[in-house]
């Protein structure tokens, strides 16, 4: 069964492969969510994300750690699709001379791993041979670059953020693709309310894919009715625009942190609560509830869909998520429990950390 599926996801990636227009669902792992605190809170955090992971969710949030974070580690390991999808990431922040910027790194990579290659099961003669079964790994890659400041406007704040982005994609030796975006974010907060703005893709990214099938591999694809890829092949990642507002409550011991956001896609009609052609809209709400600044208790529903039931009447299913954050001094501690959102309930746990390096206090010797 996992060697199917692994098979079945195979399929995704070699989709993408051909075509020059614009593909719905390119470059779909940049979207699946960054930290397990995200995940927690179904993924709204674009207004109020302030640490290193602020780099994919909202740029301009990366000025928001200030100095005296210091430098900021961030690292996540995640398993989905029953464990056969790998998602990691690691990435850094650290302040500029000014202390009002910040500079960033990340890099992302989503794989599946194990792949059986088929290609060369058969023998010249007809016979099967399983020892020429050999595995392979589809796998995406992103690295950013990211740079944020705060302003001097609005009474000093407006915060603003920029990724640039390279992305790798490769299927085995079949095939890979290199892509290139810019990310522009904006966060305003004042002494309750976040709001933030991100706009992704805005140059429109593309990934320009080279196949690389030896002849005696296009002989068994052609043999065994599938087409040929494109030797040479754009995917087109349309813009999307993130938006974002949260409420902060407490100043005590207890704290609560409500935000709801809206992800608008333009490539086309998809299946979300409000649907249309350009524009999707697919809402997300989390709510953090902290005590002493020690431990938060998240939850969040995102993902709304419209499906069919067995009588063919049509339900609403959304993506629910729960988890726990713990700070230990420098170190933050956070877990998420949640499913892909699909009628297969499969549920993942998501781990993330941070560090926070904080410079050393000259005035205290």
């Amino acid at each position: 069964m996992r060697i199917l599926l692994r098979i079945a996801l195979l399929g995704t990636f070699i989709l993408t492969v051909s075509g020059l227009q614009a593909q719905k669902y390119s470059n779909e792992f940049l979207t699946i969510g960054l930290s397990a605190r995200a995940q927690a809170m179904g993924n709204a955090v674009v207004a109020g994300v302030n640490d290193v992971t602020a780099s994919y969710w909202n740029p301009a949030g990366l000025a928001q750690a200030g100095a005296a974070s210091g430098l900021q580690i961030g690292a996540m390991h995640a398993e989905w699709f029953a464990g056969i999808g790998k998602y990691d990431y690691i990435g850094l922040s650290l302040p500029t001379s000014n202390p009002d910027r910040r500079m960033g790194i990340s890099f992302i990579r989503f794989g599946i791993d194990g792949i059986p290659n088929t290609l060369s099961l058969y023998e010249d003669d007809g016979t099967v041979n399983y020892d020429n079964i050999v595995e392979f790994s589809a796998a995406d890659y992103a690295f950013l670059g990211t740079y944020s400041q705060r302003t001097n406007w609005l009474n000093g704040n407006l915060f603003l953020g920029g990724n640039i982005k390279v992305i790798y994609r490769q299927i085995g030796s079949f095939a890979s693709s290199w892509g290139f975006g810019v990310d522009l974010g904006a966060q305003y907060r004042t002494n309750k309310w976040n709001f933030g703005l991100t706009a992704k893709d805005i140059t429109t990214t593309f990934n320009a894919w080279k196949t690389s099938f030896t002849e005696d591999e296009q002989a068994v694809l052609i043999a065994t009715g599938n087409d040929l890829p494109d030797i040479n092949s754009v995917e087109i990642t349309r813009p999307s625009v993130l938006l974002g507002a949260g409420y902060r409550i407490g100043e005590g011991n207890w704290t609560f942190y409500p935000e709801l956001n809206f992800v608008v896609t333009t490539d086309g009609k998809r299946n979300t609560l409000i649907q249309g052609d350009p524009f999707s809209i697919d809402p997300g709400f989390g709510l953090e509830i902290g005590y002493k600044s020690l431990i938060y208790l998240r939850s969040g529903v995102n993902q709304f869909q419209r499906e069919q039931d067995f009588d063919k009447g049509e339900i609403l299913t959304l993506r629910p998520s729960i988890g726990l954050g713990l700070n230990i001094s420098s170190l933050v501690i956070d877990y998420a429990f949640t499913d892909l959102g699909d009628s297969q309930n499969r549920y993942s746990h998501v781990i993330s950390l941070r560090l926070d390096l904080k410079p050393r206090d000259k005035s205290k010797g």
